[in-house]
C-alpha cells in the first residue's frame, strides 16, 4: 500500500462533495430550463444530441442511452429520440483521415441536426475546437445549444443557449459532476414527459 493512500482516496471523495456544494451554491437553474426545452424539442419530433471528448465523449454516450432506453429501472417507458454523435470507428477514422478530427462534430451536427433539435456539447475545458465548430454548426441551423463546461467554460459559454459551468479545473471533479447534473437533467425530462402524459408507460 502507498503510504497516506487511504487519506488521499478520502480527499477525491471529500473534494467531489466540495465541488458539488458549490455547484448549489452557484444555483442550478440552468438545468431546469435545459430540461424545458428539452421536454419541448422531444414533444415536437426533434432530438437531443451530444458531443463530447474523451471521458466527455463516454458521458455523451451514457446519456445518449439514458434517453433511448430507459433512465431509472421502475421506469418502464417509451425511448426518448436521442443520438451521441461519437459514432461508429470507421465515421470517426474516415473523418480524421479525409478531414480532420476537428471536423468530427460539425460534419455529424451537419448531417444529422435539424431545427428544433439541440446539443449538448460536454467539455472540461470548453475551449476543444471539435466541440466548438459542432456549437457554432448547431447555431447555423436553429438547434439550441446546451453547454457542459469546466474551467470557467472557455471559448465554448459564449456559444451557450444556457451552460451548466463546473467551479474546478480539476478534470476529474469536472466529468464528475458533468455526470451527476446529466442524471438530474435526465430525471426532469422524464418526470416532465411522463407527468404531461407524452411518454407512455410499458409492461
Amino acid at each position: 500500500m502507498i503510504k497516506g493512500g487511504l487519506s488521499k482516496i478520502e480527499r477525491n471523495f471529500t473534494d467531489a462533495i466540495d465541488v458539488k456544494k458549490l455547484c448549489i451554491d452557484h444555483g442550478l437553474e440552468c438545468l431546469t430550463l435545459m430540461g424545458d426545452i428539452i421536454v419541448d424539442a422531444i414533444k415536437n419530433g426533434n432530438k437531443v444530441m451530444f458531443c463530447g471528448n474523451g471521458g466527455s465523449a463516454a458521458d455523451a454516450q451514457h446519456l445518449a442511452a439514458e434517453m433511448l432506453i430507459r433512465f431509472r429501472p421502475n421506469i418502464n417507458r417509451a425511448g426518448m429520440s436521442a443520438i451521441a454523435l461519437a459514432q461508429d470507428i470507421s465515421t470517426i477514422t474516415a473523418c480524421g483521415n479525409d478531414y480532420g478530427f476537428d471536423q468530427l462534430y460539425e460534419r455529424m451536427v451537419q448531417a444529422l441536426g435539424k431545427e428544433g433539435d439541440v446539443l449538448v456539447a460536454i467539455s472540461t475545458s470548453g475551449s476543444s475546437e471539435n466541440i466548438i465548430r459542432a456549437m457554432k454548426q448547431a447555431g447555423e441551423m436553429g438547434i439550441s445549444i446546451f453547454g457542459f463546461l469546466g474551467t470557467g467554460g472557455g471559448v465554448a459559454l459564449e456559444l451557450c443557449d444556457e451552460a451548466f459551468v463546473v467551479p474546478s479545473d480539476n478534470t476529474a471533479r469536472i466529468q464528475e459532476v458533468h455526470i451527476t447534473a446529466g442524471h438530474a437533467l435526465m430525471e426532469y425530462v422524464e418526470d416532465c414527459l411522463l407527468n404531461e402524459g407524452f411518454l407512455q408507460l410499458q409492461k
